[in-house]
């Protein structure tokens, strides 16, 4: 699924236009980015959580010439799935 699938889905689950779908849709990513980028967790009980982790500073490899190379340290977005997220994808 994309977005403008997703969009699409959630206007019919919903009731709501296609424009206001994709308005709610863009909002909800717009805020999860901006919570991310002050390094603040946005938790969603029952789904997930999606927070900021930090990368130290490591030792890597040059693939084309394999010289030694200092990877530099760096912050990435990371999500865990909350349980009830882990249990409707795991319904066997």
């Amino acid at each position: 699924m994309n977005k403008t699938e997703l969009i699409a889905a959630v206007a019919e689950k919903s009731g709501l236009s296609k424009k206001d779908a994709d308005n709610a849709v863009n909002s909800m990513l717009d805020v999860i980015v901006e919570t991310l980028s002050k390094e603040e967790k946005v938790q969603i009980v029952g789904f997930g959580t999606f927070e900021v982790r930090s990368r130290s500073e490591r030792q890597g490899r040059d693939p084309r010439t394999n010289n030694p190379i200092t990877i530099p340290a760096s912050k990435s977005p990371a999500f865990k799935a909350g349980r009830g997220f882990k249990d409707a994808v795991d319904h066997e």
